[in-house]
């Protein structure tokens, strides 16, 4: 008995591994894979070198310098800021309120998810009814109404208010997968032999739910990004002291601007898309990787 568990720890990869092998197979996702750590690490770094105050000095002697004017290698908004330096600070917020939305988000949508799901019962039920009742509300104004009335608003102050909301895919399908789980031999064992729930929750349960996890924190991510983007672009995102992605395009709001001035604009608005698009046959490969290691488990 022995030996054929270990022949069969040996034959079964580590995740890890199924999900390097995926890559090496996709062109698409590894490039996709290699251009958005490229890019983001780009920004990050640029982005660390400016001064933001600096940046956001309005200069209405350079306003709407045209790209390769002045200096400004993209040229330069209405308030005669660079072009090149806003979009790096755009992007990183952008990318930094992503990240941190997709992180506490996904961290209260997993433990929700595993305690319903592996509890089951009325536990399940109460926390599903709280679940349904969070559901059904209209997110999207709720976030603007809060964005609206809430006094001393800033970055953290949103990105709060984003998370209240965005956990509840991430909670719905673990909740599904820790309730198969939980009806596996090996949850029936430990419990019989006197392991905790803890233990057994996070030593045996979430690693099990790894590949599905990084599949759902990535796809996520993006989500995440382009929500901000469009509340951004709408005026109820970060605040206007504060530049991102979303506050650049809209500037296409003014039609001279989007006729004329493209690129006050358009660099924000492909930054967008490629990134979006490359983290999206990223999570595509994630998938597939984590389909496959499920179909070996």
């Amino acid at each position: 008995m022995t030996n054929s568990k270990e022949t069969q720890a040996v034959k079964t990869p580590s995740t890890m591994k199924v999900i390097w092998q995926e890559f090496r197979h996709d062109r698409v996702a590894m490039f996709s894979l290699v251009f958005t750590i490229v890019l983001i690490l780009g920004i990050f770094i640029y982005a660390a070198s400016l001064n933001l105050e600096k940046v956001t000095n309005v200069n209405i002697f350079a306003q709407y310098d045209k790209p390769g004017q002045g200096g400004f290698l993209l040229g330069a908004d209405e308030g005669g800021r660079d072009g090149l330096k806003m979009l790096v600070i755009g992007a990183r917020n952008s990318i930094m309120i992503g990240f941190a939305v997709t992180v506490i988000s996904s961290l209260f949508g997993i433990i929700y998810g595993m305690i319903s799901g592996f509890y089951g019962g009325w536990l399940d039920n109460g926390m599903m009814r709280i679940y349904d009742f969070i559901n059904i509300l209209p997110e999207i104004m709720i976030i603007i109404v809060l964005v609206t009335i809430v006094p001393k608003y800033n970055s953290w102050t949103f990105i709060i208010i984003m998370s209240c909301f965005m956990w509840l895919s991430t909670a719905r399908l673990i909740r599904s997968k820790a309730l198969a789980e939980s009806k596996r031999d090996y949850v029936s064992a430990s419990r019989t032999s006197g392991t905790s729930d803890f233990k057994i929750l996070f030593r045996e349960v979430l690693p099990n739910l790894s590949s599905i996890i990084i599949v759902d924190t990535t796809l996520s991510f993006a989500g995440n990004i382009g929500i901000e983007t469009g509340l951004s672009f709408l005026g109820f995102g970060l605040p206007d002291s504060t530049p991102s992605l979303g506050t650049l395009i809209s500037y296409a709001q003014d039609p001279d601007v989007i006729g004329s001035k493209p690129w006050v604009w358009l660099p924000a608005a492909v930054i967008i898309l490629v990134l979006t698009l490359s983290i999206s046959y990223i999570g595509q490969a994630l998938r597939r990787a984590g389909d496959a290691q499920q179909r070996r488990s």
